[in-house]
């Protein structure tokens, strides 16, 4: 099977927050997010931020009072991911920043992956890892079969290296 919606790349996730300004301050001084113009005929408050390139568009809540409340920092929840260069500064900026996280890493074939999970504003579950060091490897022969959009090299013993798939048989 092919890419039967074309897809390209992700474009944005959408956060629902209690406080726009809150989320806006949260996104671009701890993530590195800026502002972009958001179309002027939406018809309630949010915003739009760019970088990396991913968008995020917050959305204000119609009923702050009806959302989540935040919880434990669970690694296992729903989360967005951002890889990093040093998992050593995000924790040291996270210190003084005096924002709480979890610290995790996950080993594989002595390849270690070293996490910092912690909740913006609102407890939407941010993710920040070195996971780039640790390579995808397609389960089955059939699994690279069906992509589309990363160049597959197929090695001994199965080993595949993904870069861009458009070549794979």
């Amino acid at each position: 099977m092919e890419n039967p919606l074309r897809l390209k790349s992700l474009n944005h996730i959408s956060i629902v927050c209690r406080s726009v300004e809150k989320s806006i301050d949260f996104y671009q001084n701890v993530l590195g997010f800026f502002p972009v113009r958001r179309p002027g005929s939406f018809d309630f408050e949010g915003a739009w931020l760019f970088n990396y390139g991913i968008g995020v568009h917050l959305l204000k809540s119609e009923d702050p009072n009806k959302m989540p409340s935040i919880n434990q920092i669970n690694p296992k929840d729903n989360h967005i991911s951002f890889q990093c260069e040093s998992t050593e500064i995000v924790e040291r900026k996270l210190k003084e920043m005096k924002i709480e996280y979890v610290k995790a890493r996950v080993e594989e074939g002595g390849i270690y992956v070293d996490q910092l999970f912690f909740h913006d504003p609102d407890g939407s579950m941010i993710e920040i890892c070195n996971c780039d060091v640790l390579p995808v490897v397609p389960l089955a022969r059939e699994a690279f079969r069906s992509c589309s959009s990363l160049n597959c090299v197929l090695q001994q013993q199965q080993v595949v290296k993904c870069q861009d798939f458009s070549h794979c048989a």
